[in-house]
């Protein structure tokens, strides 16, 4: 088993030294910083001043290195437009992420999967029927739309539910969260909703198709035979059966929303990570993006390793291949 965390590390190095590149290409490649940074009747003098002061004035390869530097030191850069730390901006929005994309993960995988159960377990139904219809209407409207019919619907025409923002925090271990207080939780609602939407289709339709399958096989006419209850075979057998499945999704899912959770948090004016970079994109804020893109990039390996690692646990076939 340790071996195996090795190799898997080692992978995940690798990884990251190939996204670095990638990444740093790609944002330096796009657009001229300057030309925002720099007003247009400046002096030759301040220009030359700023784009050293900024260390644009060295080749490619240089910044490059002097980047992956300080990224071992823990220094993320400064941004341009903020004339802070990267890292400080993104952990005084990480949080506001952070609650928003646990409360729709959390709400799809505990709503999905037990529509998605229900719906295999009897597909003739009509109940069956209204679910896989729901989880098409998921997949088909696109979110900034259904962001949208939410707003006019619930904060404009009914009045119910605030259209943006946080609303009041309570701080928690020294960070501000929205779900402890009433008008917080009334905040969240709608961008929560918006968020899980897509991803309670997905945990419907991959929880039916192993409920189906599972109930076709003989792992169920067994127990059956054996005279075993049905809600014993439901929550023994068949939810232990497509954990492996639904843990890959909800990790996999957990980090996607988490690194593009942008689109919700700016119709819903959400101050969270997704806000500051679609601002820094707009500004070309260059040490933003990247700290935003190595940030993700890191987040979806670390979230690979885990599901791997939650595979082993439930599954004894993989230890034992681990170990052979």
């Amino acid at each position: 088993m340790s071996g195996y965390i090795i190799q898997r590390l080692m992978q995940a190095v690798l990884v990251m030294a190939v996204m670095s590149v990638i990444v740093f290409a790609g944002i330096y490649s796009i657009g001229n910083p300057l030309d925002i940074l720099i007003p247009p009747e400046a002096t030759q003098d301040v220009r030359e001043r700023t784009i050293a002061r900024f260390g644009l004035d060295r080749p490619l390869l240089e910044q490059y290195f002097i980047y992956i530097r300080n990224l071992f030191e823990g220094d993320l850069g400064r941004s341009y437009i903020y004339n802070e730390p990267v890292l400080k901006l993104i952990a005084e929005r990480l949080p506001a992420t952070l609650e928003l994309v646990l409360i729709s993960v959390l709400g799809a995988l505990f709503i999905g999967v037990p529509l998605g159960v229900l719906a295999g377990y009897r597909p003739e139904a009509l109940s069956s029927r209204i679910i896989m219809g729901i989880s098409i209407l998921g997949f088909s409207v696109p979110t900034f739309w259904v962001g949208l019919i939410l707003i006019l619907t619930f904060a404009v025409e009914l009045g119910w539910l605030p259209s943006g923002g946080r609303g009041d925090t309570v701080e928690l271990f020294g960070v501000g969260w929205s779900f402890l207080t009433i008008n917080g939780l009334s905040h969240i609602l709608l961008p929560a909703i918006n968020l899980a939407l897509f991803k309670i289709a997905i945990m419907i339709r991959l929880a039916r198709a192993g409920t189906r399958e599972i109930m076709l096989g003989d792992t169920v006419k067994f127990a059956r035979a054996a005279g075993i209850s049905e809600w014993t075979i439901v929550t023994r057998h068949v939810l232990k059966l497509i954990s492996i499945p639904i843990v890959t999704v909800f990790g996999l899912e957990l980090g996607s929303t988490l690194a593009f959770a942008v689109v919700t948090e700016t119709i819903f004016s959400w101050p969270g990570v997704g806000k500051l970079i679609i601002d820094s994109i707009k500004n070309l804020d260059r040490p933003v993006m990247m700290a935003y893109l190595m940030l993700t990039a890191g987040l979806f390996v670390a979230i690979n390793l885990i599901v791997d690692l939650v595979y082993a646990l439930l599954d004894p076939r993989l230890r034992k291949g681990q170990s052979a």
